[in-house]
């Protein structure tokens, strides 16, 4: 017969675990954004997405804020001085259609407000661009990749 040893020590959980680096930033940013209705965030390779209803209207990346903006949008984006989004992979730096969002708009939700009604313009607008009228809303709106043989 085999003897039961005696627990030493309890177990100890932590109630909140490992937060991935700039979630807190990300959580600030949903909340800002919060008047969109539902923001869902995702790890990206340079930091967060920011989604509302499937459509990216905001990513983080080194602890900034940037917006969707699109033509339309981009006068008051500039007028407000903000940057676009840069990142340069393998020697090529490349430019999204991302802006920084105004200082002022990073201070409450209602300061965010119409900054983010931008933002969300601008990706309902990419959807639009993306889904010609006759191709029905289910379609894929790429095409596969091909195999190389």
């Amino acid at each position: 017969m085999t003897a039961l040893m005696k627990r030493t020590a309890t177990p100890t959980f932590s109630p909140n675990p490992t937060r991935a680096a700039g979630a807190d930033f990300a959580e600030h940013c949903c909340e800002l954004l919060a008047s969109l209705g539902a923001v869902h965030t995702k790890r990206m390779f340079l930091g967060w997405g920011l989604s509302v209803d499937g459509l990216t209207v905001a990513v983080i990346a080194w602890d900034t804020l940037y917006l969707k903006a699109y033509a339309a949008t981009l006068p008051q984006f500039t007028a407000a001085g903000s940057r676009v989004f840069e990142h340069t992979s393998k020697g090529v730096t490349r430019r999204m259609q991302y802006y920084t969002a105004p200082e002022p708009a990073l201070e409450s939700r209602e300061a965010m407000q119409p900054w983010a009604a931008l933002a969300l313009q601008a990706a309902l607008a990419a959807l639009a661009a993306d889904r010609p009228a006759n191709r029905p809303a289910n379609t894929p709106t790429r095409k596969p990749r091909q195999k190389k043989t």
